[in-house]
C-alpha cells in the first residue's frame, strides 16, 4: 500500500508501526449542529481507507472522536435552553445515522471529550511538569510553542494571525502569541466546568485528540499511531498543535503518516457556513440514496477539493446504474468466487493512495466485458456466478453495489406511486390466475405508460423505473 504522506508532501510505503496492524486516528465532529457534505467526504475516505487495508490483510484499529464540549456547543444550550448533554446526544446520533446511510462503518473506537477528561488532565499535567505548558492568573493553561523546536514540521506554516489559532480570545499573559490553549478556565457565571489541579474549566480544541489517543493505542517509543487523518483544514493549527504537544508530552512522534482529503465546495465556493452555503447531509439524503451519494463523493480522488453539483451526481449515478444494470441480467444466481484478475486489478488500484479513477475505470471495463459475454452465452450458469461474487467483492471493498438490483431501481419513486403500482401488481397477478389475459396485458401497458417496467420471475414479479 501506497500513501500520500501530507507532512513530506510525497506517496509513502506503508509500513506499519506493528506488522500486520495498522492503527488509525480520524478527527470527527464537533457535535452540536447537523453534518454536511464536508464531514461526509472525511469519513467516506477513511471508511475506503480501512475497508482497503484490510482486504489486504491488515488488522485495522480505527478511532474517531466527538468532541462534545465546545464553545458553540455552549452558545448552542445558551440558545436553545436545552442542556449540553441533549444537544451532543441529538447531534452524535443523526451523525452515526447518517453516515449508517453512506454505508460508512462505525469506528472499533468513538472517545468523547467529556469521557476522556482525566486523559486530558494528565497530559496538560505532564506538559506543565515538563516546562513545555504553563498556567496564567485567570486559570487558564497555554501550550508554550517556543519550547517545541520542531513547531510547524507538519504543516509548514505557522501563521501568528491565523484565525484559527486558538478558539478563545487571547491573553495579555500569553509568552507568545502563537501559544495556544490546553485549558481553558470558567469565567463569570460560566457554568459548564470541570474540576482539575490547575483551575475549574474545560479542555482546548486540541489537547483533547492528543489525550484520546495515548489513552487509546499503545504505539512504540517512535510513533503511538500509523495514520492520522481529517480534512485538510485541519492540517493548521489543529494537528500542528496536536503533533506538538503529544511530541513534547511523550517525548515521541504522535503519527507516522498523516493523511487529509480535500474541501468540498459548491459549484466552486468552499463550503463554509459563514457564507451560507452549507450543503446539509440530511437535506441530500432526502433527494438522493446514500449508496448514490456514496458512489459520487467517493468518485473523485479524496485529497482533490470536490465541487458538488447536481449534474455530475446524475452523471455519476447513471455510471453507477450500469453495475446494477450488470447485476440484474444475473439475478437471481448464486456466488462462486470473483474474477481473480479483476479483484488483483482493483486492489492495485486502491493501493496507490486509493486511486478511484482507476478503480472506477476497472469497474467500468469489468461491466463492458461482461455484458458482451452474456450477449454471446445468457445461459452461461459459471459466469453468471462469478459476476455475482465479482459484485459482492466490489460492494466489500468500495461500499457500492450490494442493494438488489430492482430495489436500487425503484430509488426515488414517490410512495403514492409505488401503491398504485403494487396494486396494479397485484391485480394483474389476479388476472393472470383467472386467465384473464386481457386485463392482465392491459395492466401491463398502463404501467409501460408510467414509464414502469415489469418482469416476471419464479419469485414474483419485479418492477423498476424504466
Amino acid at each position: 500500500m501506497v500513501i500520500y504522506d501530507s507532512v513530506q508532501k510525497t506517496k509513502l510505503q506503508l509500513v506499519p508501526i506493528k506488522t500486520g496492524e495498522v492503527s488509525i486516528y480520524v478527527c470527527g465532529p464537533t457535535v452540536y449542529d447537523d453534518a454536511h457534505l464536508g464531514h461526509a467526504r472525511s469519513a467516506l475516505a477513511f471508511d475506503v481507507l480501512a475497508r482497503t487495508l484490510k482486504h489486504l490483510g491488515y488488522k485495522v484499529t480505527m478511532a474517531k472522536n466527538f468532541t462534545d464540549i465546545d464553545d458553540k456547543i455552549i452558545k448552542k444550550a445558551e440558545a436553545t435552553g436545552k442542556s449540553i448533554q441533549e444537544i451532543t446526544s441529538f447531534y452524535t446520533d443523526r451523525y452515526l445515522q447518517e453516515m449508517g446511510a453512506l454505508g460508512v462503518g462505525r469506528a472499533d473506537i468513538e472517545p468523547k471529550a467529556t469521557q476522556s477528561l482525566e486523559a486530558i488532565e494528565t497530559m496538560i499535567q505532564t506538559l506543565i511538569d515538563k516546562g513545555f505548558a504553563y498556567r496564567v492568573s485567570n486559570g487558564d493553561v497555554y501550550f508554550d510553542t517556543s519550547k517545541d523546536s520542531h513547531y510547524g514540521d507538519i504543516s509548514h506554516r505557522v501563521n501568528e494571525n491565523e484565525e484559527n489559532q486558538s478558539r478563545i480570545a487571547h491573553t495579555d499573559e500569553k509568552k507568545n502569541p502563537k501559544d495556544f490553549a490546553l485549558w481553558k478556565a470558567c469565567k463569570g457565571d460560566e457554568n459548564i466546568c470541570f474540576e482539575t489541579a490547575f483551575s475549574s474549566g474545560r479542555p482546548g480544541w486540541h489537547i483533547e485528540c492528543s489525550a484520546m489517543i495515548e489513552k487509546h493505542f499503545h504505539g512504540t517509543n517512535e510513533y503511538s499511531i500509523d495514520i492520522h487523518g481529517g480534512g485538510a483544514d485541519l492540517l493548521f493549527p489543529h494537528h500542528e498543535n496536536e503533533a506538538a504537544q503529544s511530541r513534547c508530552a511523550t517525548g515521541h512522534e504522535l503519527a507516522k503518516y498523516w493523511m487529509h482529503n480535500g474541501f468540498v465546495q459548491i459549484d466552486g465556493e468552499k463550503m463554509s457556513k459563514s457564507l451560507g452555503n452549507s450543503f446539509f447531509l440530511k437535506d441530500a439524503l432526502q433527494v438522493y440514496d446514500g449508496e448514490v451519494l456514496r458512489y459520487y463523493l467517493n468518485s473523485v480522488h479524496y485529497r482533490n477539493d470536490f465541487n458538488f453539483n447536481e449534474e455530475d451526481l446524475l452523471a455519476a449515478k447513471k455510471r453507477l446504474d450500469k453495475l446494477y444494470r450488470l447485476k440484474k441480467r444475473v439475478t437471481p444466481s448464486h456466488s462462486s468466487a470473483p474474477d481473480t484478475a479483476f479483484k488483483t486489478a482493483l486492489l492495485e488500484a486502491m493501493s496507490d493512495d486509493l486511486n478511484v479513477s482507476m478503480a472506477l475505470s476497472v469497474i467500468d471495463e469489468m461491466v463492458t466485458q461482461n455484458n458482451e459475454k452474456l450477449d454471446l452465452n445468457p445461459k452461461d450458469k459459471e459466469l453468471k456466478k462469478e459476476i455475482v461474487a465479482t459484485i459482492e467483492f466490489i460492494n466489500s471493498l468500495l461500499g457500492f453495489g450490494g442493494k438488489e438490483p430492482f430495489e436500487y431501481f425503484q430509488i426515488g419513486i414517490d410512495e403514492a406511486l409505488k401503491n398504485k403500482i403494487e396494486t396494479l401488481l397485484v391485480e394483474r397477478t389476479e388476472a393472470k390466475k383467472a386467465k384473464n389475459f386481457i386485463l392482465s396485458d392491459a395492466i401491463r401497458d398502463e404501467l409501460t405508460a408510467m414509464g414502469i417496467s415489469i418482469m416476471d420471475t419464479p419469485g414474483g414479479t419485479v418492477w423498476e423505473k424504466a
